[in-house]
């Protein structure tokens, strides 16, 4: 390394118990801090574990070599807790080997075993890898029992030497370690959970900005808690009142007769920031801000305040939070509900959508476990709290309202975990506003965000629905049925044949199959049913069948495994004249949980999803609309499916040159420092590097060099027609700009179609790109879009000049897993042409997998490429040839989704959301 490498930014992460460290280089000016930290806050015992001896120097020494000025090759981290340094690890790499470096680290004895080193080397090691280094070093005291057991926690290969009282550590710095990456998000996990503490499960509670009006949001608040039977303390603070209805009020959280871990802040925007400094100095953890309008710099002080206590902010702008754990009975919101107790875990954003959603799980006699009001998410997330339910041994069900995403891909990955567990359920807001962006390629111009949102909620199982009423319609069958099978085979079963029709219709609008019942299974159907009835699929009973005929109908056919979902459809007649007679005593009366899942249909219903409250203690959801059953059993089908298949692992990638594309990116930004379209030269050397098919093609700057490169193209044995394509900077689509020419390659024809661009484009035509006809096949598309939230995107589909008249298209986040690329390659319209169609050759899936599986590296291994479009790409039986390709690089600094870090205050505005989701 010749030259001193851009520092790393400030950020800000939670250790093990919770606590807020920020972790930055350390400077010049820190020299008496770090002097400290050695000399004063670490021991005799860890200097000399540190240092290998006891000298007095060591720690002037250290602080010297610490906070000298940047240097090539060096980089020292310092953790900060409220203002005090705790920890300090540095590199410096080896002379002659500059892919390895030797580390150090040293934390105060008061701060040890709280996750100091650990989250200090992490920070460390991503910067180390950036910069190029693949192992890192060190020597350590056999005795030194604590510092191996941070090197064995972190996750990553350890090699030890033993050698006269010392062993020497090594640790390989492997960039696609899972193993580590999957240390790296339990250590998250478990501090996220500690740090949530104070906030979902408070033994004291300060309201702060009670009013002695009645209906504002403050009293209105403190009301609620005391009402809801709070078991911990609770205290109003008003320094205008001294008492709030029946409670004491105090003056400030200082006169508090105890120390509050919640604090609810009800106060005017502008002191919203100093009410929450107070907060922090009185030894608050964690902050509800009800308050809305804050400026930019609010929010900043707000934000900076809550880090620097360690204090966790839900909000602001929000309604409040709730906690039914008997041990908490928590009611901090002010919707005009009260939540219900149970085990459905809840989070919006709007405030709005948390009063409606609540009301309707109040309804239908769901309770929840916490439901949280997000409001401007400028802390804790959805991916916080998909967490703290996973962790809970509560939470069975957890649905959620999230207008924005900071981190999707910890998000994802969070999501992906916890919905193995239980179900997941979103809105998927913002549809109507997605629209197709005006682009540059037709990977871009299919990227819009509900592409992307849609992606991410495919890969981690979060089952994403259209509204508020179809989530509760949903949540009710995922709450109380088993999921069906992995196949979506219903049976319809009605009183009445019109109906049964309808619901068949709504099963077959939503993708559910109605098989035809096996014959003997519809002969004992006929014996069991009376007289006119119809045993086919929809079952038709007719109106005359009573209970008794009904429960026998529906238990022979959840015996008989012919289908996996039963959707049951009742209508009143004047033939029930008794209680007793209701065919809906079938469902009351029946064994209780079946083994496969019941939804029920009772047209006149006024409500649009409740529960019948059947024996054993079972419930069935009963649908007012054929429609919303069918889109719930749907949703269960999907959500089956998605448990059907195995994880998934990134499959392994041979044959890769990272390092020279990352080379060949750094020298095209350095040429083009706005970034740019690469010329076809460029493209083709790029894509080389991941082995990726492009076809034979020579580039030719003028007319001679045009009919050289076509003499070479029949050397090489390609005879008959050649592809001439004539190109420009940002060009976009060669046909329809008349670009492209296919014709004989002797030279007098290769020369009157250079003159014919040379006269069409004019001064832009800067060469033509000469290419061989390729072999029909099947022609497919694939690409690469790096958006700045989600990250890339994989698009992969029908392709040639028809691409986006078709829209036959799928897209997956990155990394892509085994599993991703299957389903990509066989969930399209156009799946059957790859798998063989009307006697045509199957194309070489093998070949389309490794391609996705390449274009899924390539894009998480080089952040600066923004756009990659590969079409057509010819699919045929041996193999697959991209016929043309375009790629853009614009500059861009990696960013690591999984690095632990909180969401930085210096760089927010009221509109951010949470950087890690």
């Amino acid at each position: 390394m010749s030259t001193a490498q851009p520092l790393p930014p400030t950020v800000e992460a939670l250790l093990s118990d919770g606590t807020t460290a920020a972790i930055r280089p350390l400077r010049p000016a820190d020299r008496e801090d770090v002097y400290d930290l050695h000399a004063v806050r670490m021991s005799e015992e860890s200097r000399r574990q540190r240092f290998f001896g006891a000298s007095r120097l060591a720690p002037k020494l250290a602080a010297d070599r610490l906070c000298a000025p940047p240097r090539p090759g060096f980089l020292a981290l310092g953790a900060w807790v409220d203002r005090e340094l705790v920890g300090a690890v540095d590199y410096e790499t080896i002379r002659d080997r500059p892919d390895a470096a030797e580390i150090a680290l040293a934390v105060a004895d008061r701060w040890q075993h709280h996750g100091v080193a650990t989250l200090l080397l992490e920070h460390l090691l991503h910067t180390a890898r950036e910069q190029g280094v693949r192992t890192i070093e060190a020597d350590t005291l056999a005795g030194n029992r604590a510092v191996h057991q941070v090197f064995t926690d972190l996750g990553l290969r350890v090699h030890r030497h033993l050698g006269h009282g010392e062993i020497r550590v090594r640790v390989p710095l492997d960039e696609k370690d899972e193993h580590y990456r999957g240390a790296v998000e339990e250590r998250g996990r478990s501090a996220d959970v500690a740090s949530l503490v104070p906030l979902l499960r408070p033994h004291s509670v300060a309201v702060v900005g009670a009013s002695r009006q009645p209906g504002s949001v403050g009293r209105t608040v403190l009301e609620k808690i005391r009402k809801g039977g709070f078991r911990g303390e609770l205290w109003a603070v008003n320094p205008y009142a001294e008492r709030i209805g029946d409670e004491p009020a105090y003056p400030g959280l200082s006169e508090l007769p105890g120390t509050p871990d919640l604090a609810v802040l009800a106060v005017p925007p502008g002191v919203v920031a100093s009410a929450a400094e107070e907060c922090g100095q009185a030894g608050a953890r964690a902050l509800v801000v009800l308050t809305s309008g804050l400026s930019g710099a609010d929010a900043r002080q707000l934000l900076a305040a809550c880090r620097r206590h360690s204090m966790r902010v839900v909000g602001p702008n929000c309604l409040g939070i709730a906690v039914t754990d008997d041990a908490v009975r928590l009611d901090a919101e002010f919707g005009a509900a009260w939540p219900l107790s149970g085990t459905a875990g809840v989070a919006v954003q709007s405030g709005g959508v948390g009063i409606a959603l609540l009301e309707r799980l109040t309804w239908l006699g769901v309770g929840v476990s916490d439901f949280i009001s997000l409001g401007d998410k400028y802390d804790v997330s959805g991916n916080d709290l998909l967490q703290w339910w996973e962790s809970d041994d509560r939470t069975d069900l957890a649905l959620l309202h999230l207008e924005s995403f900071g981190n999707p891909r910890a998000f994802s990955r969070t999501a992906r975990r916890v919905t193995r567990g239980f179900p997941v359920l979103t809105v998927d807001a913002g549809r109507s506003a997605a629209g197709r962006r005006a682009a540059a390629s037709h990977t871009a111009a299919a990227a819009t965000p509900t592409v992307m949102r849609q992606a991410l909620y495919r890969q981690a199982g979060i089952t994403a629905t259209h509204g508020i009423g179809e989530l509760v319609e949903t949540a009710a069958l995922l709450h109380a049925q088993p999921l069906p099978a992995a196949r979506s085979a219903v049976a319809v079963v009605s009183n009445a044949g019109g109906v049964g029709i309808l619901a068949a219709d709504a099963c077959v609008d939503c993708g559910l199959t109605l098989p035809e019942l096996p014959a003997h299974l519809a002969l004992e159907l006929s014996d069991l049913l009376p007289a006119g009835a119809s045993a086919a699929n929809p079952v038709d009973t007719t109106a005359a069948v009573g209970p008794d005929e009904l429960r026998a109908c529906l238990d022979l056919l959840t015996r008989s495994r012919a289908v996996e979902a039963l959707l049951v459809c009742l209508v009143p007649t004047a033939l029930t004249t008794s209680p007793e007679q209701d065919p809906v005593r079938a469902l009351l009366d029946g064994p209780g949980r079946r083994r496969i899942p019941v939804a029920v249909v009772l047209l006149g219903q006024e409500v649009p999803v409740r529960y019948l409250d059947c024996a054993h203690g079972t419930h069935v959801p009963v649908y007012a609309d054929p429609q919303a059953a069918a889109r719930a059993l749907a949703h269960a089908r999907d959500r089956a499916r998605w448990l059907a298949e195995p994880p998934g692992a990134e499959p392994v990638v041979h044959d890769c040159d990272p390092q020279a594309a990352k080379d060949l990116a750094a020298r095209f930004l350095e040429a083009h420092p706005d970034g740019g379209w690469l010329d076809p030269a460029l493209t083709a050397d790029l894509l080389d590097c991941y082995g990726l098919p492009l076809t034979t093609s020579l580039w030719a700057p003028d007319e001679h060099s045009t009919v050289l490169a076509a003499r070479s193209m029949r050397q090489l044995g390609h005879e008959g027609k050649i592809a001439l394509k004539a190109y420009w900077p940002g060009q976009l689509h060669k046909s329809d700009a008349g670009a492209v020419h296919l014709g004989p390659g002797d030279d007098a024809s290769v020369r009157t179609t250079y003159r014919e661009f040379e006269n069409r484009f004019g001064e832009r035509l800067t060469g033509v790109v000469v290419q061989p006809m390729s072999a029909p096949g099947t022609e497919l598309f694939a690409g690469i879009v790096q958006d700045q939230v989600f990250g890339p995107l994989i698009v992969f589909g029908m392709g040639g000049t028809s691409t986006d008249l078709l829209d036959d298209r799928t897209a997956r986040l990155t990394p892509l897993t085994e599993s991703d690329i299957h389903t990509m390659t066989t969930e399209l319209r156009c799946a059957p042409l790859l798998f063989g169609y009307h006697g045509r050759a199957a194309a070489d899936l093998t070949a389309v997998q490794d391609l996705l599986a390449r274009l899924s590296r390539l894009a998480d291994d080089l952040p600066q490429l923004a756009e990659a479009d590969l079409n057509p790409i010819i699919a045929t039986p041996d193999g697959l040839l991209c016929v043309d390709a375009r790629v853009r690089l614009e500059p861009r600094h990696p960013f690591d989704p999984y690095l632990r870090r909180l969401r930085q205050p210096a760089a927010s505005s009221p509109a951010t959301p949470h950087a890690r989701s």
